[in-house]
């Protein structure tokens, strides 16, 4: 029996897989952010582990036969979150999650700091990632910045807690910005831009093999024997990746939550951070991945669908579909949020484009769909110029539930969509499989295999022949708008 825990940012989710990788039980705890001022965006790490905590002890009540033969904990959790401790390994101040964007002028910095960053970490500096969250301290909060003694990731915060050890895996400390991600090893240099060392690191580890021992009274606390394994685990997406076998280079996966991720294995490291394309270790040893990111994917459809007064986005998906798919001349760009890949522009908007006395909610409506997937296709693009070679593509998310939108988005990108059973259970369940690796002797090929298919989605010749003359038009608007944003 293993257990997979998921730390996320609006809940934290433990699941008992079993030795036939059949889920036995899970627990679900919901979490809060804080946002003290704008585009800050916080959390307290004593909440990660009551959610820990709490989500452990409902399966002890529900499922304690099951939680007693646990061998192995695989960890997985939001990347970039800067977790501050002092020399006692009390929390200095609240987390500053991936989300947060107050730090662009530090970003800035580092980058005039170290000319050669982009070539050592294969990444563009971004408010997301760790490093510049903690130049913004030390320029900001220096007091609290002279007691730093270990900076850990989210998921390793809750490590410290289960095991007492300061370990992070590959794949997560590929998105804090100090990792020499080629070398799988710290970067003293970038670590130098933000007056830290090796010292107020975690150790390293892949993700498969172990990071320490879970801790006898919590061992007891649970029921569970002595000895159990703490994976190293790996980043969300990673994490993800393992969960739908997407290990060998080549295997993809597109993301369609609140955000959107096109995730790519590679055998070797293939940055393209011109084109903000992320290259980051996968979980696994000798393998790398890269992400094209789209910060506005499913949260599109929910906006349009509140905008415009449907019942709620099944309803407006339903009447978008009975329109068909036929003519339609509406363009949208999908930037509420901005945009990461391929544009790098966090002040990018939305915006409709085409609108007549005619258009109506569902001609706006698949104008979102197809503005996604728009999105998603210049991220395949950068993912292409980087050197990925895509293969097998599967396909998972909330918004992946609508099967015309994944048809759109496979006539747009020109590829089959694969759909998994099971494919919701997400970074919990890969978290699950890099504990039964890290706990015994058996190969990656043999845990870390695809759940068998449901469906697959092809793309529609026809489709995408109208398809891809709007996102000509489309790509010509946002470079006409971009100066405007």
């Amino acid at each position: 029996m293993y257990l997979g825990i998921d730390l996320g940012t609006s809940a934290l989710k433990a699941i008992l897989v079993d030795d036939a990788q059949g889920v036995v039980g899970e627990a679900s705890v919901p979490l809060e952010i804080d946002r003290p001022h704008p585009n800050w965006s916080e959390q307290d790490p004593e909440s990660w582990w009551a959610a820990s905590c709490s989500a452990l002890d409902a399966l002890k009540r529900t499922h304690a036969r099951e939680l007693s033969a646990v061998r192995g904990i695989g960890l997985s959790g939001q990347m970039h979150g800067a977790t501050l401790l002092d020399a006692a390994d009390r929390v200095l101040r609240p987390a500053i999650l991936w989300n947060d964007g107050r730090s662009g002028d530090e970003c800035n910095a580092i980058e005039e700091a170290v000319p050669s960053s982009r070539r050592i970490t294969g990444n563009l500096a971004m408010p997301g990632f760790t490093a510049p969250k903690l130049l913004w301290v030390a320029r900001h909060e220096p007091d609290i910045f002279r007691q730093i003694a270990k900076v850990l990731l989210p998921k390793d915060y809750l490590r410290l807690r289960l095991t007492g050890d300061y370990v992070s895996d590959m794949s997560d400390s590929s998105g804090t910005l100090w990792l020499d991600v080629a070398r799988r090893d710290w970067a003293d240099v970038m670590l130098q831009a933000t007056d830290l060392t090796r010292e107020h690191m975690p150790r390293l580890v892949e993700g498969s093999e172990p990071g320490g021992v879970l801790r006898e009274d919590l061992a007891n606390r649970w029921g569970m024997g002595g000895g159990v394994v703490v994976a190293g685990g790996a980043g969300d997406n990673a994490a993800g990746a393992v969960g739908l076998g997407a290990v060998s280079p080549g295997d993809a996966f597109l993301s369609l939550g609140t955000s959107g991720v096109y995730f790519v294995c590679n055998a070797a490291f293939s940055p393209n951070p011109e084109r903000a394309v992320h290259a980051f270790c996968h979980c696994l040893p000798g393998a790398w991945h890269q992400m094209s990111v789209i910060l506005s994917a499913a949260s599109c459809l929910a906006w349009i669908a509140k905008a415009t007064g449907a019942k709620d986005e099944t309803a407006a998906l339903a009447e978008i579909e009975g329109a068909g798919l036929e003519g339609g001349e509406v363009i949208f760009l999908p930037y509420l949020s901005g945009e990461r890949t391929p544009h790098n522009n966090p002040r990018a908007r939305g915006v409709f484009f085409g609108l007549t006395h005619g258009t109506d909610r569902a001609d706006l409506g698949r104008a979102v769909l197809e503005g996604v997937a728009f999105a998603f296709l210049d991220g395949q693009e950068a993912l292409l110029a980087a050197g990925a070679g895509i293969g097998h593509v599967s396909i998972i998310g909330g918004g992946a539930r609508s099967s015309l939108w994944a048809r759109i988005l496979a006539s747009a990108l020109g590829r089959p969509l694969t759909y998994h059973s099971g494919g919701t259970m997400g970074p919990a369940f890969g978290a699950a499989r890099l504990a039964r690796l890290a706990a015994g002797d058996e190969p990656p090929e043999a845990v870390c295999v695809p759940p068998p298919v449901e469906r697959v989605v092809e793309p529609e010749a026809s489709l995408r022949d109208s398809l891809m003359k709007k996102h000509e038009r489309y790509r010509k608007l946002y470079l006409a708008l971009v100066s405007e944003f």
